[in-house]
């Protein structure tokens, strides 16, 4: 498709000269670029619909090639990508070896970090600030961070050090849901303005200088400071920010390009903290997403015209965990379900219907959510703290500190466990195994099915005698819907030339791996481990010691993987294998596209599994030796 203003080769030098007419057209442009192209390939869409106006304006006035923009999250980055020479990466956007859905550097040199999680911008844009100053260089650094993302902590310990260190910094709060009282906010906007405009400002500087040049002036410069600032503090909705050393501007419309541009340049002129508060409109320009930004924040592939997702939605591991924790909650009234900010992604949001003074989202604050549930577990309640399993990583230490020293009996329930697919290395779940079999008294279930995943909820919440985790993964089920839950481990298939272990979702990978073997006159067992922080079997021990040969398939990284503990184990009980192979996604990060896709790039589909397993009978048959 054809446009206008957007199909300008000097775009990015252009859009700092543009008129408001032209300017208005090119967001118009973008709009309609974003739905044409998203609708297609699926993708972050509200977010990005809600930030071009401020996206386009942060181009106008800085030079993203030197100047440094950090996005919180970067979910929000699709008009920033496009301004900076990347339009024709959208037709694989998010895809298998295509562009990114957030900012990733090696893709581009404007890109000033790699993004993912939330409330980490200003501490990243404070660290390059001082980078800065300290090597002489002259540059800007901007860190956008929404609202949503102000309810994460770190945002406030790295505003608190941003504040006090008197580095010149922009931070700029897209604010897309907080509601302002008409009357302060009429009048905050006509101080912000009074204050922000080019001659306001010059005259503040001549006021300044000359009464810098009279005796006592110096004292009169004192005194207008104070007042200010008294007056501020009771008109502007900002004393939190400027107690914390910032400067506020705002708040000012975040589809007004060229009033944007404004305070911007004047934040530059200042030289030290200043956050600049931005009012905009999530799904701006496309009434179904207007009308329902939480539907439309992240879609798969969806017709425009009438919003409509073009393939229906499929039963998932989520769904099934909500409807199980309501049933669960209905009989047991002690029951509690926190979250940070994924209700709807955990799918809690039937819960919190039902059951609103048992529901806690406490915002995009994983410590905080474990630590409080914690405290709710430790006074007799039952809470099951839903998480994904990528921003679980967060709550680390209090997983430690605050539940399993005190064998506090939490529940947590990790969502997107294992690969989850086009978001890419910074939400892909496979670290959970490692970090929480670490941890004495952890334990950590792996339910396979829908089936199980009931199951093994009811049985964590009947556990008391410490912390238990669930793991499960995006999506739905396979091929494997049984129950096999009871016990430490399930044999589902009988075979002596190898042993498959495997568990989870990837039960179906191995099963099918089991009936590609099998054509190739090679008879596999299959053994589905349940509790992964349980001692192997010594069923299982036998079965390996029988045959000689293992193979264990598992959607995490190598350090730390269940391999990693069997292989131990086997060696420490003097069992002795002609081979042993760990199936996993090795040392590195994965990268984004569809999950099968990610499967089939690590050798974890069907056919790797199977062709890693006669690889190495291969290498038995022609070398007789023992292999690892």
């Amino acid at each position: 498709m054809r446009y206008g203003l957007l199909d300008r080769e000097d775009l990015s030098s252009a859009i700092k000269t543009m008129s408001k007419e032209n300017l208005d057209e090119l967001c118009a442009e973008i709009r309609e670029f974003l739905l044409e192209h998203v609708s297609k390939t699926g993708g972050h869409l509200a977010s990005n619909l809600g930030v071009v106006e401020l996206t386009v304006a942060l181009h106008r006035c800085f030079d993203s090639a030197e100047d440094r923009l950090i996005f919180d999250v970067g979910h929000q980055c699709y008009t920033h990508k496009l301004l900076t020479g990347r339009r024709e990466g959208f037709d694989a956007l998010r895809q298998f070896g295509g562009m990114s859905g957030f900012l990733k550097p090696e893709e581009s040199p404007h890109d000033a970090c790699i993004t993912g999680h939330a409330s980490g911008s200003v501490s990243v844009a404070l660290g390059m600030a001082h980078a800065r100053t300290l090597q002489h260089k002259n540059y800007s650094v901007v860190a956008i961070i929404g609202d949503g993302a102000l309810t994460g902590g770190m945002a406030y310990e790295a505003l608190n050090s941003a504040g006090g260190s008197r580095e010149p910094l922009i931070v700029v709060l897209n604010d897309n849901n907080m509601s302002i009282d008409k009357n302060v906010g009429a009048m905050s906007r006509h101080l912000s303005r009074l204050r922000v405009r080019p001659h306001y400002l010059q005259m503040k500087k001549d006021v300044k200088t000359a009464l810098g040049h009279i005796p006592g002036g110096e004292g009169a410069v004192n005194l207008i400071s104070r007042s200010k600032r008294a007056v501020k503090s009771v008109v502007l909705p900002s004393p939190m920010f400027e107690e914390m050393g910032f400067t506020y501007l705002g708040p000012v419309d975040g589809h007004d390009v060229l009033s944007m541009c404004q305070l911007f340049q004047s934040a530059k002129e200042m030289n030290k903290p200043v956050l600049i508060h931005v009012m905009t409109r999530k799904g701006k320009g496309y009434s179904y997403a207007e009308q329902k930004p939480e539907k439309y924040h992240g879609v798969s592939k969806f017709d425009v015209d009438t919003g409509l997702p073009l393939k229906k939605s499929a039963p998932n591991f989520s769904a099934v965990f909500g409807a199980e924790l309501v049933k669960l909650a209905q009989e047991n009234p002690k029951i509690c379900a926190v979250t940070a900010a994924m209700p709807s992604g955990t799918g809690l949001s039937s819960f919190s219907k039902r059951y609103p003074d048992r529901f806690f989202d406490v915002g995009i604050a994983e410590e905080h959510a474990v630590a409080m549930s914690a405290g709710m577990a430790k006074q007799g309640m039952r809470p099951v703290c839903a998480l994904y399993s990528t921003f679980l990583q967060r709550s680390y230490d209090q997983l430690i500190h605050d539940v399993a020293i005190d064998h506090i009996p939490l529940v947590l329930a990790i969502d997107r466990a294992g690969i989850v697919g086009e978001d890419g290395a910074t939400h892909n779940g496979v670290f959970d195994v490692g970090f929480l079999r670490q941890i004495p008294g952890m334990t950590l279930l792996a339910p396979a099915s829908f089936a199980e995943l009931r199951s093994m909820l009811r049985r964590a919440v009947a556990h008391l005698s410490g912390p238990i985790a669930l793991r499960y993964p995006r999506g739905g089920e396979g091929a494997y819907t049984d129950d096999c839950s009871e016990g430490t481990d399930a044999c589902l298939r009988e075979g002596t030339d190898v042993v498959l272990v495997s568990y989870g979702i990837m039960i179906n990978q191995t099963l099918e791996a089991a009936n590609i073997l099998e054509k190739n006159g090679v008879f596999s067992a299959v053994v589905k481990l349940n509790d992964l922080t349980a001692d192997f079997s010594a069923e299982l021990l036998q079965r390996i010691a029988d045959c000689g040969r293992v193979a264990v398939v598992e959607d995490v990284v190598h350090a730390g993987s269940i391999g990693q503990a069997l292989a131990e184990t086997l060696a420490q009980s003097g069992i002795a294998t002609h081979w042993i192979r760990l199936c996993n996604t090795g040392d590195t990060f994965a990268p984004q596209g569809a999950v099968s896709q990610i499967y089939e790039y690590y050798h974890l589909d069907g056919n790797g599994i199977a062709a890693t397993c006669l690889e190495a009978m291969q290498h038995e048959k022609e070398t007789g030796r023992p292999s690892v």
